[in-house]
């Protein structure tokens, strides 16, 4: 299948590197546009977009993918799916049916669970002892498209939030493959996600980060993985 791939940190790296090993045709990438990082708050491109020009790709940047350039872009692209692995930025409706299997988005939970931008974060600092990754149909909702698979990973005592998200890139990135697999073999349906057992996983706040002492210490040391890095 020709694939538009959108993804912008580190975390999704691993994902476009197993999509440009598979069978599928990567035609271009999508991210987010150059970032004032460090102390001298120099402009660097994402890690995706050094990725992608490295591998020769065709890179979109677009301030917002409303933007019209964008979209008539990725309509003369007319891929077959768009994967999505941590784009951050939310993709207007209007888009979401040019690909002809949609947007395909690598999500590191077991949806319905901790829908939202720090899923890894919120299940440690939870105290939860499995997690996993699901690829599911974007659409209109924050992380509530219809599932089309998963995997799980067990969460160890001694996981910071980096070990786990480091574990879950390799697993996400073998199931978004296989999930792109199944889908341009016609052989996947897509499950709407139950109503129970929602849970929310906000971007994480300095507040979120600070320690509460007064907290049993199995809490404490939940909070000190789940925001390390």
């Amino acid at each position: 299948m020709r694939l538009l791939f959108a993804g912008t940190p580190a975390p999704a790296l691993t994902a476009l590197r197993a999509l440009l090993d598979s069978r599928h045709e990567v035609v271009a990438v999508l991210t987010r546009p150059d970032a004032r990082t460090g102390r001298g708050r120099t402009l660097h491109p994402s890690p995706v977009k050094q990725a992608a020009l490295e591998a020769g790709l065709e890179v979109l940047t677009p301030a917002r993918p409303r933007d019209p350039e964008f979209a008539d872009r990725l309509r003369e692209l007319a891929p077959d799916a768009a994967p999505i692995v941590a784009y951050g930025g939310l993709i207007p409706r209007a888009l979401l049916d040019v690909p002809a299997h949609g947007w395909i988005n690598l999500h590191f939970s077991l949806l319905p669970a901790w829908r939202g931008a720090a899923p890894v974060q919120h299940a440690l600092i939870a105290g939860d002892d499995v997690t996993g990754a699901s690829t599911f149909r974007l659409e209109g909702g924050l992380d509530t498209g219809p599932v089309l698979g998963t995997y799980t990973e067990a969460i160890g005592p001694t996981d910071t939030a980096g070990d786990l998200l480091d574990r879950l890139a390799e697993g996400g990135a073998r199931l978004l493959v296989a999930t792109l697999d199944a889908l341009e073999a016609g052989r996947l349906e897509a499950v709407p996600q139950p109503a129970d057992g929602v849970s929310l996983a906000p971007k994480l706040t300095v507040d979120d980060a600070r320690v509460r002492w007064g907290d049993p210490a199995a809490a404490v040391d939940r909070r000190v993985r789940g925001c390390t890095p």
